[in-house]
């Protein structure tokens, strides 16, 4: 990829997620705290909305997502789990955080396979993860 076109790829990104990912956090904390689901659902929607539109980024530029994008995205969803289940362990949700929490982490949870099966397919996906060995235990080329 061109050096002007990476450098418009990497503005659109992170012009969708200072709109729609700050947005979709702002109304799921709002929704947290005034305990309302419909507020938190909100948020969700925006942060999903955010996360295909980095998508549709990515398939427009015929580009991936790169290695800094991804361990942001799973050292977030980490954060997020690691904080809803001290929450829950110390019992500071009222139902309506449980039922956020619980959907945003299923929501994020089901978005990593949807997104894998979209970009590699079925078999491409699994062969993402599976690496098959030779005999003296060397990936095979």
């Amino acid at each position: 990829m061109s050096k002007p076109a990476m450098v418009e790829r990497d503005l659109l990104v992170f012009s969708i997620w200072a709109v729609l990912g700050l947005g979709g956090l702002a109304l799921l904390l709002e929704g947290f705290s005034r305990d309302s689901y419909l507020v938190s659902l909100a948020g969700t929607g925006a942060l999903v909305a955010a996360f295909v539109a980095h998508m549709v980024v990515n398939a427009v530029f015929d580009c991936g997502f790169r290695p800094g994008e991804a361990a942001l995205g799973i050292s977030a969803f980490g954060a997020l789990a690691l904080a809803f289940i001290g929450g829950w362990a110390v019992g500071g949700l009222s139902l309506a955080d449980y039922w956020s929490g619980l959907t945003l982490l299923a929501t994020l949870a089901f978005g990593l396979p949807a997104y894998l099966a979209t970009r590699y397919g079925l078999r491409g996906a699994f062969s993402r993860f599976h690496v098959r060995h030779t005999d003296d235990g060397k990936p095979a080329a």
